[in-house]
């Protein structure tokens, strides 16, 4: 195994730099230069694309591509990466649409999957001016722009009827919310970006996200920061039937039913996700 931490001493500024150029577009948004990719897979912006150049030039200046490959949402695969035990998966902003909206909910996610698993994180959200990171086995941290860092935790709510749910605005369907209306929970709220959603509840504000594919489903970039980070506060992310997420495979979507919580009640939200979606699937 490679050491963790010295890859991430390299990475933390790259997720920092890529937050900084993201922002300079926020700011100045007449250079977006918005288009579509199509389908279900949204938009692009000038500010996505910069990042994501930014992002892979420094990487492989870092790590070279002899013992690892790249994975990144804006850049054409390339599935000799099936090959490598280390890939680093990169979604250079994670809610593209809540950029263009102006909702301040916009991530940068760069994660180590090493043989299918991550094992090392960054979410940055640069509007909040905060870098959430985490490395097996290590805990779950939040920097501020100042370099101090604090250890994170999921909450310690224990009863479905305590917690809150964390849901997209604009990713929903009739199995997710069917699956929201059976489900025991104290409020719902809210958060733009995956990796926002999930930084919410490896920071206690929240406790539970559910997703449900449909015509199309998040993919590897979507979740590998962001899972390393959940799982090192404390918290779980599985499919419905409790098996893990897998990453670097030839099919990057992930289907299905996919329950991040707390960690407490994590089996107890999967049967209920299950069941409140069989009719439907009928």
């Amino acid at each position: 195994m490679l050491n963790l931490d010295e890859i991430m001493s390299l990475a933390r500024p790259i997720a920092w730099g890529a937050g900084d150029i993201l922002m300079k577009y926020y700011q100045d948004p007449q250079d977006l230069d918005i288009r579509s990719k199509g389908g279900e897979d949204g938009n692009v912006t000038a500010a996505d694309l910069a990042a994501n150049e930014f992002i892979l030039q420094q990487l492989k200046e870092a790590f070279g591509t002899e013992e690892f490959a790249y994975l990144s949402e804006e850049t054409e695969d390339n599935i000799n990466r099936l090959d490598c035990e280390w890939v680093w998966i990169i979604d250079p902003m994670d809610g593209t649409s809540d950029f263009i909206r102006r909702t301040n909910e916009f991530a940068v996610h760069i994660g180590l999957a090493y043989r299918q698993r991550p094992v090392l994180g960054l979410v940055a959200t640069p509007a909040q001016d905060r870098l959430f990171q985490a490395i097996l086995g290590k805990g779950a941290y939040v920097e501020t722009r100042d370099g101090q860092k604090q250890r994170i935790h999921v909450s310690d709510k224990a009863k479905l009827d305590q917690m809150v749910v964390v849901a997209s605005r604009s990713h929903r369907n009739a199995q997710l919310e069917s699956i929201l209306h059976e489900l025991p929970k104290a409020a719902e709220i809210a958060v733009g970006s995956i990796g926002g959603k999930f930084a919410a509840i490896a920071s206690g504000h929240a406790d539970v996200y559910i997703s449900v594919s449909g015509k199309s489903a998040p993919k590897d970039w979507d979740y590998c920061a962001p899972e390393i980070i959940l799982t090192e506060a404390g918290g779980k992310l599985t499919h419905a039937d409790l098996t893990e997420l897998s990453y670097n495979n030839l099919e990057l979507r992930q289907w299905g039913t996919i329950v991040a919580s707390n960690g407490h009640c994590h089996q107890q939200i999967c049967d209920i996700s299950q069941i409140a979606i069989a009719p439907i699937k009928k």
